[in-house]
């Protein structure tokens, strides 16, 4: 069930991957179909973040695609909108594009092209937050680009901001222990989500996250590994984590691309996209052998995903049996495709 919009952000909000015609246009249909697939499939929200390719769409393109995403979005669950950038003029722009077109919260990763300094670095997220009134979380992208954020920029920001403000996504190796170390620097007030497409969601839930930003590819199989967490059934975490780690495992090998890749593939051949089409420059393509081993891993998260859907649907006839007005029929919601 996706949240309300007026709740503190939190739950699983997938990374959209955006869908492109073969002009390499976004293609506004697909992105939709993709969107209504994740609030269907239980989704807490969406995210455009580094996976959706923003750092290689033009800022026109990245300003189409917030407003194509809040619109689609739209009082089905929040809408994080990425608006990190070189300068800090870009992005205090396009975080305030975002806020006016009702996103729920801003994203931001520092400047990726040249090293900044810690008060400078500290001083760009100060200013985008500044100059919206909507939250800001700050993404830690070193697994991805640059170095690692000083931890006392978080605590600095936390203090002018509060934690209505300033939520964090850590992504710093090693995650687990780095994610523990702000947690109680913050005396626990930190709200902090994970972001390692779900290869590190059990042991980050553990240590007190708030939510996930895991990739869109792998949604039904998250929103049931979350699902399971909340519900503490230790069974169900291991039958989900475990394929959903070795499918991660096989993204992480190639980095950003690797993710682009897999998610891209996957999502077509759930029949959400129509193809899997990249914006340049592409240091990595999905070969033959990847491909069959991401397929097997695939199809064996679906059987437990499906065997774990069946369960649910077994249980809840028996309380509609019981109890004739708690019996429905079941929603994508309940269950997803495989």
């Amino acid at each position: 069930m996706s949240s309300t919009i007026d709740e503190r952000l939190h739950g699983v909000l997938p990374v959209l991957q955006t869908p492109f015609t073969t002009d390499r246009q976004i293609n506004a249909a697909v992105l939709q179909r993709e969107i209504d697939w994740a609030f269907d499939t239980g989704a807490d929200g969406v995210v455009v973040a580094i996976v959706s390719e923003i750092l290689r769409l033009s800022n026109a393109g990245r300003r189409k695609l917030a407003s194509l995403v809040c619109q689609a979005a739209e009082g089905r669950g929040y809408c994080v909108i990425s608006v990190g950038a070189e300068s800090v003029v870009e992005a205090v722009e396009l975080a305030q594009h975002a806020e006016c077109l009702g996103a729920s919260a801003v994203m931001a990763i520092p400047p990726v092209t040249a090293s900044v300094e810690s008060a400078a670095t500290r001083e760009y997220f100060a200013k985008i937050a500044d100059s919206v009134s909507i939250p800001l979380v700050v993404q830690d992208a070193s697994s991805y680009f640059g170095a690692p954020i000083d931890p006392s920029i978080y605590l600095s920001l936390l203090e002018q901001f509060g934690v209505e403000r300033i939520f964090f996504k850590p992504e710093a190796s090693p995650l687990g222990s780095n994610l523990s170390k702000l947690r109680d620097a913050t005396h626990g007030k930190a709200r902090i989500f994970e972001g390692s497409g779900g290869i590190n969601l059990v042991d980050c839930y553990r240590r007190g996250i708030v939510g996930t930003m895991p990739g869109m590819d792998l949604l039904d199989g998250i929103v049931a590994l979350w699902n399971a967490l909340e519900a503490g059934d230790e069974e169900r975490i291991y039958q989900l984590s475990l394929p959903i780690g070795a499918l991660v495992a096989l993204q992480l090998q190639a980095g950003l691309d690797g993710f682009l890749a897999i998610e891209k593939h996957l999502l077509m051949k759930r029949g959400l996209f129509d193809n899997t089409i990249q914006l340049p420059r592409i240091s990595w393509e999905l070969d033959p052998e990847t491909r069959e081993e991401v397929d097997r891993l695939f199809a064996r998260l679906q059987t437990v995903v499906r065997v774990l859907h069946h369960s649910k649907m077994v249980q809840k006839d028996a309380l509609g049996w019981l109890n004739p007005a708690a019996s429905s029929f079941p929603s994508w919601s309940d269950g997803i495709i495989g």
